[in-house]
């Protein structure tokens, strides 16, 4: 569905304006983009729910303001976008078995989660398309989510690049974060959320390094240095050089959008075509964050 009517907002892209009265306000760059004019408390309207998942095919980041959601509110909107994904190695909330918490208490001195540059759980079969997330405690300071547009990276690339990598397949584990002997296996400080190690953390799977988006088309770099270990049939000094250039090459500012948080605030991005860094810098606050996934298809 095509969004007539655009109207030129200062400081950003032009805002679209469809004829339902939505609002799709896209960041200078087009990667990223708020949307105004709905209420995700009741089901969207099919023309409503089309216009939502046309921007979030264009933009890949949509952040929803003024969102006062309910758990079951954010569960069956999840629902409208697409079945639930698959979350391993984080137990979910009590009645809400595809709901994670991802709460921070004032007090906690661990590492803030996510902070680490990744697609989510890009180690499936099947990594989710989509991820939601809400904003129940904003703190005051800190606490901005940074997004790097994939598929722009990859289009930056020279032809002899894209020549390079086209055949390769990169390959994906949980076992740095998850794993027996991972970040978290080996952490000390409290948290508490509540993460499982296990030893499924350990086993890899292989995608294609490039991947093809299956709505638009557009070819997108799928690595991370949090799940990507290594590229099939390199050895690991091999796989370094490249997946350190391209780990370098895709988080450069000219494809990074950070986005603030404010409360109540609901964001949904896609995980086929972009990394996302969960920033801290709000210690002695605390955040609380509620997550849902949709799930997705094999990596093509």
């Amino acid at each position: 569905m095509r969004l007539p009517s655009l109207t030129l907002k200062p400081g950003h892209a032009a805002a679209e304006e469809t004829s339902m009265g939505i609002t799709v306000t896209p960041q200078e760059s087009g990667f990223g983009a708020q949307v105004t004019g709905l209420d995700l408390a009741a089901p969207l309207a099919g023309a409503d729910l089309a216009a939502v998942k046309d921007a979030w095919a264009r933009h890949a980041v949509l952040a929803f303001p003024d969102q006062p959601l309910s758990l079951e509110a954010l569960e069956a909107f999840t629902l409208q976008i697409g079945p639930f994904g698959i979350d391993p190695f984080i137990k979910p909330m009590p009645g809400h078995p595809n709901v994670l918490e991802l709460r921070r208490e004032a007090t906690e001195t661990a590492t803030n989660f996510g902070a680490g540059w990744h697609s989510d759980w890009s180690f499936q079969a099947e990594p989710p398309a989509a991820t939601l997330l809400r904003s129940e405690v904003t703190p005051p300071v800190g606490g901005d989510t940074l997004f790097a547009d994939c598929a722009r990276a990859y289009d930056a690339l020279s032809d002899a690049m894209k020549a390079v990598l086209a055949p390769l397949r990169a390959v994906h584990s949980a076992s740095r974060a998850y794993g027996t002997q991972g970040v978290f296996a080996k952490e000390t400080a409290k948290r508490t959320m509540e993460i499982i190690v296990s030893p499924e953390a350990d086993k890899t799977i292989a995608h294609p390094l490039v991947r093809t988006h299956p709505v638009t088309g557009r070819k997108a770099l799928y690595v991370s240095p949090v799940y990507t270990v290594g590229i099939e049939g390199m050895t690991l000094k091999e796989s370094h050089a490249i997946l350190g250039f391209l780990f370098a090459h895709m988080t450069q500012d000219e494809f990074v959008y950070r986005h603030k948080w404010a409360q109540g605030m609901l964001l949904m991005w896609d995980n086929r075509c972009t990394v996302h860094y969960a920033d801290g810098g709000y210690d002695g606050h605390l955040r609380v964050m509620h997550r849902t996934t949709v799930a997705g298809e094999a990596v093509v």
